[in-house]
């Protein structure tokens, strides 16, 4: 029941995961954070099975880092999606497969900004927009619709706000906060949260 969303534009990423963490038909938090810094320009959005996800981003981000320490050089984007994909096609082949699903939202100095999506499966993408869950029904359509390459960062934000808004609109499931950050050539930047207050 979770929701990930991310959109790549000519300068930026800008990606988004609810805030939810459920078991069954219980909430048991709405704060938790699915968005994992991998390196100074990459981000990961994990969804799945709780153990899983959490344990798999830690384990990637800490061999993102162990290999710069290597080799004093960050992975990028692309470099960082086949690794990630090639850890999940290998553990998928044993019986301790990861369940997750997500999204990898990176900026490259030569090949600029980078959006992978990835399944449990180890199937990756090269897409200019993309989602996880039931809300991806619905936002993609969205997106499909308002997306240009050249928007602004506001511009970007405003449209995952409407994703957002429709979620919340059509999903019968409450996904009521989502966190969203920016990926371009200086780094990562925290957005404000994108909660039903942001639509008053």
């Amino acid at each position: 029941m979770e929701c990930l969303l991310g959109i790549k534009f000519n300068d930026f990423v800008i990606i988004a995961a609810d805030r939810t963490a459920a078991h069954s038909i219980m909430v048991m938090k709405s704060d938790e954070n699915k968005l994992f810094k991998l390196s100074n320009k990459l981000v990961m959005a994990v969804s799945g099975e709780s153990g899983d996800t959490t344990q798999f981003a830690e384990y990637i981000a800490k061999n993102i880092q162990l290999y710069k320490m290597r080799n004093t050089y960050e992975l990028s984007p692309r470099e960082a999606s086949s690794f990630t994909r090639r850890i999940l096609a290998d553990t998928l082949r044993t019986r301790s497969a990861y369940m997750v699903n997500l999204l990898l939202a990176g900026y490259d100095d030569k090949e600029g900004p980078q959006l992978y999506y990835m399944d449990y499966l180890a199937s990756v993408a090269k897409l200019d927009y993309a989602a996880h869950g039931y809300g991806g029904y619905f936002s993609l359509s969205i997106m499909d619709r308002n997306y240009l390459k050249n928007m602004t960062q506001e511009q970007g934000y405003d449209l995952m706000k409407k994703c957002v808004q429709e979620v919340h609109k059509r999903l019968i499931i409450n996904l009521p906060n989502f966190k969203v950050q920016i990926i371009d050539k200086n780094g990562i930047k925290d957005m404000p949260d994108i909660t039903s207050k942001s639509f008053e």
